[in-house]
């Protein structure tokens, strides 16, 4: 039977068939891996997720997080045991450097491991998912030593890693932050303030657990510019390079959540006085890097983590997907239409039109999204080692672009695809006898964290698109074009999608001309997320024109399956834009237009 987690074959044809990604293996990081060495660790990870994770998933679910008499976390057994298998795996260290214990995988590959995963067990897979991060942003930024003291532990699943930037009074308005960090004559810094919505911020998984914690130093420049990030670790270091002392962080609450409930979210209160480190009020915290560039050295793991959520709500919709279609294909309810004979045998539910219809749909979403994701992700390896600087740096900028909408398109659609497969099982989705609904409870979370829609637009059109005077669209452009060329030279349907992926592109770049053409920026970014939407629309319709051309030839249902997908989203979906790109030219002032009083 084929796993209702993930599909390994459309794994398979994304990453070999379509992106190649075994050509990276003639880069010298990559030089001791091989086609064989990809499949292996990607059967690994089916293997791990489908025997230790996915089995705990609804288990997590029913209970959640809590609080003991000592102030601990308590979690069920089943979470740690899981982590301690995938630690040992290596897997927590599948993309660092050799030297540190790593595989020195490519990030595509990585990111295909880490959506097993993130499809079975999103709550138990956020711990290594932000562990990751955070070592990968202090290999980047952080100093010989403080890579020493906490990567290696990390890579060794000893210590988890989070990100600490939202306080209750600022959320998303990283400006207005509040927490200090003021020096002290040993070089370390005292840390005083109350981070909120810190994933992983607190449990007894681990040794240790690593905070990144973005502070003002008193003095520094205001807003932004003064923001600068520092390790704050819950024990300081030991002699022996384990837990020593406790820090002064302390586990103030827990969220409650709608979903993605095998997480604990957490209040942290830094320098509360409930401890006194070395002696001293406030928690110990290390400089990483230089001071007041704190939110630049966050947007390397904030980055990261906007593709590594539209991934994650990409398995989320994608589980939904197969468990929809397995229950289709079995639950027997209704006659074919026409059939007259009230004693004819009922017939499963996926022989009726629209479930196909719902089904159909899913399968552009999910499959548009997962394409998407393992693009964005090849995009970092291009980054980091094309052979020539001009590849290096037309992979950046493509990826920066594409970035906002790697994060909310699968984040909107997938989650449609998980509603989409309540709405197939019919009455018993909407129960908790059901997977599925506890699919779209956690994918529920993924338009919101990491900056939500409306963030995510603001930055596609307030910046990334008319960065370097529109070189990141003029490059968008290009590279949707170049496809929609080589569609119509390939002739047939190929032909007819390729034109209408070129017509799109052309209003794309229209429209977004006409947004910023009366220098009002207020007027041009009041439906950014309008603007999010319709871009993304074509950005996957590129996505599905891609696979279909990849596709070309081949024969056999798979492929059969990718073309019908693919003509789904054309004639179904990118219609959709055509509203929305008018509206957006019309300059509408709806929203701006309404009073608080009208409400």
């Amino acid at each position: 039977m084929s796993s209702l987690i993930l599909s390994s074959r459309d794994l398979d044809f994304l990453l070999h068939e379509w992106l190649d990604v075994t050509a990276l293996t003639s880069r010298d990081r990559f030089a001791e891996h091989s086609r064989e060495t990809f499949d292996a660790v990607l059967e690994l990870a089916e293997s791990i997720a489908t025997e230790q994770f996915a089995p705990h998933n609804r288990k997590a679910d029913a209970n959640e997080p809590r609080m003991d008499a000592d102030g601990r976390v308590v979690l069920i057994p089943e979470v740690k045991a899981a982590l301690e298998v995938y630690a040992k795996a290596g897997l927590l260290a599948g993309q660092l450097d050799e030297e540190l214990g790593g595989m020195q995988l490519p990030n595509v590959v990585a990111k295909a491991v880490a959506a097993w995963f993130q499809a079975a067990n999103p709550g138990t897979a956020a711990y290594p998912f932000l562990t990751v991060g955070n070592a990968n942003l202090l290999v980047a930024h952080g100093s010989p030593e403080q890579v020493d003291t906490w990567v290696r532990p990390m890579a060794e699943g000893r210590f988890f890693g989070t990100m600490c930037l939202s306080e209750p009074q600022a959320g998303s308005s990283l400006a207005d932050i509040t927490t200090r960090a003021v020096p002290q004559p040993d070089g370390s810094h005292r840390i005083t303030g109350s981070k909120m919505w810190i994933s992983g911020g607190d449990h007894e998984l681990t040794e240790n657990i690593v905070h990144l914690v973005l502070a003002k130093i008193p003095g520094g420049p205001p807003g932004v510019k003064g923001i600068s990030l520092f390790i704050v670790p819950k024990y300081l270091p030991g002699p022996d390079g384990g837990a020593g002392e406790r820090n002064d962080v302390v586990l103030a609450g827990l969220n409650h959540k709608m979903g993605f409930r095998g997480t604990t979210n957490t209040l942290l209160n830094f320098g509360e006085g409930r401890h006194t480190p070395l002696g001293a009020p406030g928690a110990v915290g290390y400089l990483l890097g230089e001071p007041h560039q704190g939110l630049a050295y966050m947007f390397h793991m904030m980055n990261e983590a906007r593709v590594g959520v539209g991934l994650g709500a990409t398995a989320l919709g994608y589980t939904g997907y197969l468990h929809a279609l397995e229950y289709a294909r079995t639950r027997t309810q209704g006659r074919p239409i026409g059939e007259k004979d009230p004693a004819a045998p009922q017939v499963p539910l996926v022989e009726h039109p629209d479930v196909r219809r719902m089904l159909l749909a899913q399968k552009a979403y999910v499959e548009g999204g997962l394409a998407l994701g393992l693009y964005c992700s090849l995009l970092v390896d291009e980054q980091a080692t094309a052979p020539g600087e001009a590849e290096r740096a037309r992979a950046a900028l493509l990826l920066d672009v594409l970035t906002p909408i790697a994060k909310s398109w699968p984040s909107q659609w997938c989650l449609e695809a998980n509603s989409l497969a309540i709405q197939v099982h019919g009455g018993y989705g909407y129960t908790r006898d059901y997977d599925v609904e506890q699919f779209y409870r956690d994918n529920r979370l993924n338009p919101i964290h990491e900056g939500t829609h409306g963030i995510q637009g603001l930055d596609l059109l307030g910046r990334k698109v008319v960065a370097q005077g529109g070189a990141g669209l003029r490059l968008l452009a290009e590279t949707l074009s170049a496809t929609a060329a080589r569609a119509v030279a390939a002739g047939g349907e190929a032909a007819a999608l390729g034109a209408q992926l070129q017509a799109a592109v052309e209003r794309t770049v229209e429209v977004t001309g006409r947004l910023w053409s009366t220098g009002d920026p207020v007027s041009a970014l009041a439906n950014a997320t309008v603007y999010l939407e319709a871009v993304g629309h074509v950005v996957v319709a590129w996505v599905w024109l891609e696979q279909l051309l990849a596709a070309e030839g081949r024969s056999g249902g798979f492929y059969d399956g990718k073309r019908q997908a693919a003509r789904y989203f054309f004639r179904c979906e990118l219609p959709k834009t055509g509203p929305q790109f008018d509206l957006l030219a019309a300059l509408d002032r709806t929203s701006l237009e309404m009073a608080d009083a009208w409400f």
